[in-house]
């Protein structure tokens, strides 16, 4: 599928199991693309905070994105959007996914722009090589995976890097007792999203590779804890 809009590149990654038997019904099932595609509930979904969210990530990233930009995984709402918005003139935005109902949900929502390429392909195998992009994001992608997956998914985020590229992160966060929404999303994650609360365990920096150079990393907390947003140099 081609458009001026965008192009989708046809590669043919098989779906994971735990992407297929967990989260059928907030991804893969076309009355989901439809149900979720909805400005409102996304934020409802994150107490009213994806504006907050999304604005913090595309801030960590910069305000004009020169080179090549990576987004690991679609994402219901409008943040796609709102970071092709920040891409230079000559700048480029790649846009990665294992769904090909996400991919093809993503093309409907972007505006004409050929600087946009859509990929379907593994978050855990990037089909890029090594050092090939300036930046790259994952938002609230990695409470979703498995920790094998999850560990993949890092790496391979800074594998594309370029030296001195940086790496952006928004995901959950343990939030503090006192928070009251501490139970609430406690039985919320603990019945919907059966690897979130990995990251209320375990920091999410411990998932970086122990091989990687990192020059500097940069994390803070939001809504009492509840989120946290990485922003790593390599």
């Amino acid at each position: 599928m081609t458009s001026q809009a965008s192009r989708i590149e046809a590669n043919t990654p098989s779906v994971p199991s735990y992407l297929s038997d967990t989260y059928w019904w907030a991804y893969v099932h076309p009355r989901a693309v439809r149900l979720f595609e909805r400005q409102w509930l996304v934020n409802l979904i994150l107490w009213g905070n994806f504006a907050r969210l999304r604005d913090a990530a595309l801030d960590a990233l910069g305000p004009a994105l020169e080179g090549r930009t990576l987004q690991v995984a679609c994402v219901y709402g409008n943040l796609t959007q709102r970071l092709l918005e920040r891409i230079a003139p000559q700048g480029s935005l790649d846009v990665v996914d294992i769904l090909p109902i996400q991919l093809q949900n993503l093309h409907r929502k972007l505006p004409a722009d050929p600087r946009v390429t859509l990929i379907h392909g593994n978050s855990s195998s990037l089909p890029r090589a090594s050092a090939s992009y300036d930046r790259a994001l994952l938002f609230f992608l990695l409470h979703e995976q498995p920790e094998p997956v999850r560990q993949a998914t890092i790496a391979e985020a800074l594998r594309v890097l370029k030296p001195g590229g940086e790496l952006v992160i928004v995901d959950y966060h343990r939030p503090s007792r006192s928070n009251p929404l501490f139970l609430p999303m406690k039985a919320i994650l603990h019945t919907l999203e059966p690897y979130a609360l990995d990251l209320w365990r375990q920091a999410l920096e411990s998932w970086l590779p122990p091989d990687t150079r990192i020059s500097r990393l940069d994390k803070r907390t939001m809504f009492g804890g509840l989120y946290q947003i990485l922003r790593i140099t390599v």
